[in-house]
């Protein structure tokens, strides 16, 4: 259920997801309101970058709605998606490791949208300091949590009205998942809605609103992210490792 008084943004409705013959999201459903940063927690494996992927057209989907600002998206090319201002930041970041920062910035823009920001290099190089020092460096030279930044910040010269943004603290150093935590603040104060797929509870109870726990490729709960930072037996039954 989204936010009182505001009309989804996104809203996945009984979505079932395959990877070739393989069954991996069994029903799916949740909503991200306009501002507020709603996260998918799960163990690996669960369905988290799946449903992300889905949304993004990305995997086949054989049943289910999946409406983006009120228009029914199931079914486009991921390029037009983007086009319509989802953002999608990978879990693998993708950057083009032959191309220096700058460069990565600029095969993300696109045209300024009514009702969202208009994000710059200059913008991105201020929420980034990392990312100004090196804007001639090539990519490839970059560490993981450089590339990392370097990915959301492609993604919002994109000028997105909604970001997805799929495991962004797999595999960093503490230090840089604070510096991803405050980012992704900055992104919420924006009023850029956030839909976050996450196993880091620490993470998403800095920065999201609600959360909804996936497990086998279903939702199995869903509620105000205080309420699951509160609930143990489903912490314990879905989340712990």
């Amino acid at each position: 259920m989204a936010m009182k008084g505001s009309s989804p943004m996104l809203e996945v409705r009984g979505i079932h997801g395959y990877y070739g013959q393989a069954h991996i999201l069994s029903d799916v459903s949740l909503t991200v309101a306009k501002g507020e940063i709603v996260v998918l927690v799960g163990r690996n494996g669960a369905g988290k970058s799946t449903t992300i992927k889905s949304i993004m057209g990305m995997v086949r989907v054989t049943a289910g709605s999946i409406a983006y600002q009120g228009e029914e998206i199931l079914g486009e090319p991921s390029h037009r998606i983007a086009r319509r201002g989802l953002g999608y930041v990978p879990e693998e970041r993708r950057v083009f490791t032959r191309l220096t920062v700058q460069e990565n910035l600029d095969c993300g823009r696109q045209p300024p949208r009514e009702g969202t920001r208009h994000w710059t290099a200059d913008d991105l190089f201020d929420l980034f300091p990392n990312l100004a020092e090196a804007r001639r460096r090539l990519a490839g030279t970059l560490s993981g949590g450089e590339q990392q930044m370097l990915t959301i910040a492609r993604t919002l010269m994109g000028n997105p009205g909604c970001i997805l943004l799929d495991e962004p603290s797999e595999g960093l150093a503490p230090v840089v998942v604070e510096q991803i935590i405050k980012v992704v603040q900055q992104i919420k104060a924006q009023g850029i809605p956030v839909l976050l797929s996450e196993q880091n509870l620490y993470f998403a109870a800095l920065v999201s609103d609600r959360a909804y726990v996936i497990e086998t490729g279903r939702i199995r709960y869903e509620g105000a992210m205080a309420e699951l930072e509160h609930n143990e037996e489903v912490r314990q039954q879905y989340l712990a490792v």
